[in-house]
């Protein structure tokens, strides 16, 4: 049973619900679960054109107990029309939004939504959430060679993992963009997301990415937004207060997908990227935490690769190295400068976890036992 559900099941009886997340995350099958626990509940999704004309003259059952909106984001002026279907039906029945594109971004005209819905984000399985219930370094390979999709990562098979991939990023390019962002150049924008795999975990600059495939920089950084809203890949921003001489322009790529990263330290900071990320955004969804992810790097090339903003001041540093177990001179820096509460060196070939001046020196199965539903962040001491 994934993460989420009795945290959904319990804000249903109160308001609605959006889920959102990647495609083929396991969105609608948590739906169907939760479903489970109505009488008469009712699956409608706006790809299906019969479902969609359901959608459009509200004809679904009177005896519905719980309304499913899948996709809804593709409607135009959705946002107003869930609105009105909440306000004049919600003593009646629940109503659960889930869409693969950010439904806190595709909010079109009308009304505002403000306070009739609780927002969650659904991510891929990771070391401290899987179906196998075991944090350890069979999982950990599984998640560096598949990724975290439930269909590769269950299936364990590299050729159906690649065809899953290639069906799924084309349902991404050519439905998902095409219905919502209506990019005409889509052959140009796969080049582009190429280019941006072949970055994951490096500085970016959007002005070299255009100029390598002779776009505007301004519809490279759209493109670069667009994929993002579409749960393709996330962006983290350095972190600039209290740090001399911070670089301010050049953000970092993620996939939520680590499966599709190239190379071996790639896809290790790439795969600690996406446990860091789920981890934020469920302290932001379940208890309105005022947290962010970023990284550190100043103009000298001193860099920490992550860093737990909250309220403006660092809280937890994480350093991602594939063997080395020395700590890093840029960690150590910033531990000094910072005081952070934790700061972490992530060793994915580590023969024995330490502690030295306040780093802890540990794997990824170490570090990631512990879920955040299960144990929060430090406390807001300081």
């Amino acid at each position: 049973m994934r993460y989420l559900y009795s945290l959904i099941e319990k804000d249903l009886k109160k308001k609605m619900v959006f889920l959102a997340g990647p495609r083929q995350v396991g969105k609608t099958t948590l739906a169907e679960r939760i479903m489970k626990g109505f009488n008469q509940p009712t699956y409608l999704n706006w790809d299906n054109p019969e479902h969609r004309r359901t959608i459009q003259k509200g004809l679904w059952p009177q005896n519905t107990d719980l309304l499913v909106f899948d996709e809804l984001h593709k409607k135009k002026n959705w946002k107003s029309w869930v609105k009105g279907i909440y306000d004049v039906e919600k003593r009646d029945r629940r109503i659960l939004v889930t869409g693969s594109a950010r439904l806190d971004v595709y909010r079109r005209g009308g009304d505002s939504l403000q306070g009739r819905y609780h927002h969650w984000r659904l991510h891929p399985f990771t070391l401290d959430e899987n179906p196998r219930h075991r944090c350890d370094k069979k999982t950990l390979e599984t998640l560096l060679e598949f990724g975290g999709f439930p269909e590769p990562f269950l299936s364990r098979d590299k050729v159906e993992a690649a065809r899953w991939r290639r069906d799924r990023y084309e349902r991404l390019i050519k439905e998902d963009v095409r219905d919502l962002e209506h990019v005409k150049d889509v052959q140009t924008l796969s080049l582009f997301n190429d280019l941006i795999r072949e970055r994951v975990g490096s500085p970016v600059a959007v002005s070299n990415l255009a100029q390598d495939l002779e776009i505007s920089p301004l519809t490279a950084k759209h493109w670069l937004s667009v994929m993002e809203a579409m749960y393709h890949n996330f962006v983290l921003r350095p972190f600039s207060d209290k740090i001399a001489r911070s670089s301010l322009k050049q953000p970092k790529v993620y996939l939520y997908d680590t499966g599709e990263v190239q190379g071996d330290a790639a896809k290790a900071e790439n795969l600690v990227a996406c446990h860091l990320l789920k981890r934020v955004q469920f302290l932001q969804d379940a208890f309105g935490e005022r947290v962010e992810l970023q990284f550190i790097r100043d103009k000298d090339g001193n860099e920490v690769d992550f860093a737990i903003i909250r309220n403006r001041k660092v809280i937890e540093l994480y350093e991602v190295k594939l063997s080395d177990d020395t700590i890093a001179p840029s960690l150590i820096k910033y531990q000094k400068m910072l005081q952070p509460q934790n700061a972490f060196q992530v060793v994915f070939n580590l023969d024995k976890p330490y502690e030295r001046g306040g780093i802890k020196v540990l794997s990824p199965i170490e570090l990631f036992q512990s879920p955040p539903w299960e144990k929060r962040l430090p406390d807001r001491a300081g």
